[in-house]
């Protein structure tokens, strides 16, 4: 059908976006934990919208703003702003008590009526959690390190689209219990054991319908609106490229896309309206639960970077595994998502040592590889090319200038910008808000 009337014109002008990309986003470049909260905490306070787009609560975010501490799980860091709306989408799948639990604990303004939540959202209920838990448990020794939130099986039942979404929690309660009802028979044909109750199960989420009945919307409207308005809208992805289910170090992933693409499939935007791409880097690594790790410190530097930089996870309190920067897994990540800037946190907690070693390459069976490994059995082979470089023995946690750092710090962040080929635009030198500096 044409779109033309008998006149030849168009019904109406179409506004094009354009040069103009008003989606921005922040996403890890790691194993996650590299502190992207605080950056999108940063950008925040100029957007109008921030919005998460995949995941669920097995993320977690920090922020300190002076002696108050935020611990996000679901909601985007960026709704500690009055003025900044959060958007939940449709690439999330959602705990709905939890997320209440998140929204009371954190007691931010007004924030239920700053809130949109996606109606086409997958749920995740506690059979999802109790399934998570046997799957983990059945492993034995090859623990993927799952949080037992219950977001694989949530995805799974995404996928094999016997899922439960918001708009179906919405709609006809008796075709959503009879839908309930058949997700908890398809899951005890796989696990007899699994004991549910489904009329208290249903009864709860009765309620919980009228409560997040006001914040259910099209999202994909919303912010195409947002789009056409100018509106400034920032993008927090949870976890990070490594753990990328298809790019990430397989099967030692997370059950959602992580690295840019997933702002697309999990909000509805279209990729020309995405600007600029923030990596977020740790100046160390870290990560949590089995796989390989060919910079990890099994020893005493090890255990200070770890007590140093308090490397306990957010959501599980599980202590984390580390060791010095991996660059070439961050060029690796670099490859997938073009970054446009970085941001280095937590440099301050390399203030104590001597020498400082980065990895620059992989070696496997005599050959330098130019990318990351597929298989974690070849990444546990992997010898590392490092490079290292003079320690600077002084607090940096004061500076709030780039040229107030000691000089070997700044060559530090000019090594990492010299191997990935990407600006670094923000130093992270401490917990608090005003401690990130900027980078001309």
């Amino acid at each position: 059908m044409s779109a033309h009337l008998e006149n030849g014109e168009l019904p109406r002008k179409i506004k094009r976006v354009g040069d103009h990309r008003p989606v921005n986003v922040v996403l890890g470049t790691q194993w996650g934990d590299e502190g992207k909260g605080k950056v999108v905490d940063m950008l925040a306070a100029d957007a109008d919208i921030c919005c998460r787009c995949q995941g669920g609560n097995n993320a977690g975010h920090s922020v300190h703003v002076q002696d108050k501490h935020y611990a996000f799980h679901l909601l985007p860091s960026g709704v500690i702003y009055p003025s900044c709306k959060g958007v939940i989408g449709n690439g999330v799948v959602i705990n709905l008590p939890d997320l209440f639990k998140e929204i009371e604990k954190n007691a931010l303004d007004n924030l239920e009526n700053r809130l949109v939540i996606s109606d086409r959202s997958h749920l995740v209920f506690d059979l999802h959690q109790l399934v998570d838990g046997m799957l983990e448990d059945g492993r034995g020794h090859k623990l993927i390190g799952t949080t037992k939130k219950g977001i694989g099986p949530a995805y799974a039942s995404k996928a094999t689209r016997n899922g439960l979404r918001i708009c179906d929690l919405l709609g006809d309660f008796v075709k959503f219990s009879e839908k309930f009802t058949h997700l908890v028979d398809h899951f005890k044909q796989m696990y007899p054991e699994l004991i549910v109750d489904i009329d208290s199960d249903l009864t709860l989420y009765k309620e919980l319908a009228e409560r997040v009945r006001p914040m259910a919307k099209d999202t994909v409207s919303y912010l195409h609106t947002a789009i056409l308005e100018n509106k400034r809208i920032l993008v927090e992805c949870a976890q990070s490229t490594i753990l990328d289910i298809d790019f990430g170090l397989y099967p030692y992933v997370t059950s959602s896309n992580c690295s840019v693409g997933g702002v697309c499939t999990g909000l509805g935007i279209p990729p020309h309206c995405v600007g600029e791409v923030y990596g977020v880097v740790k100046a160390y690594l870290t990560r949590v639960g089995s796989g390989g790790f060919p910079t990890e410190l099994n020893n005493e530097q090890g255990e200070l970077l770890q007590k140093r930089g308090g490397e306990f996870g957010v959501t599980t309190g599980r202590p984390r595994r580390c060791g010095w920067l991996d660059l070439a897994m961050l060029q690796y990540s670099n490859m997938i998502n073009g970054f446009t800037g970085l941001a280095v946190t937590k440099l301050d907690i390399l203030d104590v040592f001597e020498e400082i070693k980065v990895g620059v390459a992989y070696i496997l069976n005599g050959e330098k590889l130019n990318t990351f490994p597929a298989s974690d059995d070849d990444l546990r082979k992997v010898e590392v090319e490092y490079k290292t470089l003079p320690g600077w023995n002084t607090s940096t946690e004061h500076a709030r200038k780039f040229s107030d750092l000691p000089l070997n710090a700044q060559r530090y962040v000019r090594t990492i910008e010299s191997y990935i080929g990407v600006p670094v635009r923000w130093v992270g030198v401490g917990k608090d808000r005003d401690s990130i500096i900027s980078i001309p």
